[in-house]
């Protein structure tokens, strides 16, 4: 999850929860606060982004790696010289390489794949980051007066959705009631 100052996050779950994409976008709150002693109207902007967050995990299969089996090199006499227990595997879509040298196979083999997919899921989840990023971007534009979606205005009780052009009362929007601008 993307931290930004001034951003708080709200966990919704729901059966269909497809009708609050509608929500993304700017909010313009209009008020006239009761300590305001001239009357002048406070307006306030939110911007809303309606992302889905869960990080799904790319399954990698046995025939995404090659795997190669060498000499290894320094110390180590007879038993290094004449036995291949050095491991590489390459990733073969992206091209990292991984290596490791153990006396035995199976711990190179355990040891170069460990490290080899955590470079890959540190890859993923910096791409998934970068998605994200865009999306939100996407929805909630540049947060400026004309990229509003909806107008709230506390002193009339009255919100207007500038897409729908659907008129509403704010307590019951407040209240949940969002179907009303839909």
């Amino acid at each position: 999850m993307l931290d930004i100052p001034g951003e708080t996050h709200i966990e919704v779950t729901g059966k269909d929860l497809t009708q609050l994409n509608k929500e993304a976008g700017g909010h313009r709150i209009q008020r006239v606060p009761p300590t305001e002693r001239k009357g002048r109207v406070h307006t306030s902007t939110v911007t809303v982004a309606v992302i889905d967050p869960t990080v799904r995990e790319k399954e990698y299969k046995d025939t995404d790696f090659k795997i190669e089996w060498y000499s290894g090199t320094g110390a180590g006499g007879q038993h290094r010289n004449k036995h291949q227990n050095s491991c590489r595997i390459t990733h073969i879509e992206t091209g990292l390489v991984s290596t490791a040298q153990c006396r035995s196979r199976i711990n190179s083999l355990d040891e170069a794949k460990t490290a080899l997919l955590n470079q890959l899921k540190g890859n993923d989840n910096r791409t998934q980051k970068t998605a994200l990023a865009i999306e939100r971007k996407e929805q909630v534009g540049s947060g400026m007066r004309g990229d509003k979606i909806r107008t709230y205005r506390f002193q009339d009780d009255t919100v207007k959705d500038h897409v729908t052009e659907k008129v509403a009362s704010v307590k019951q929007v407040m209240k949940g009631n969002f179907e009303l601008m839909w």
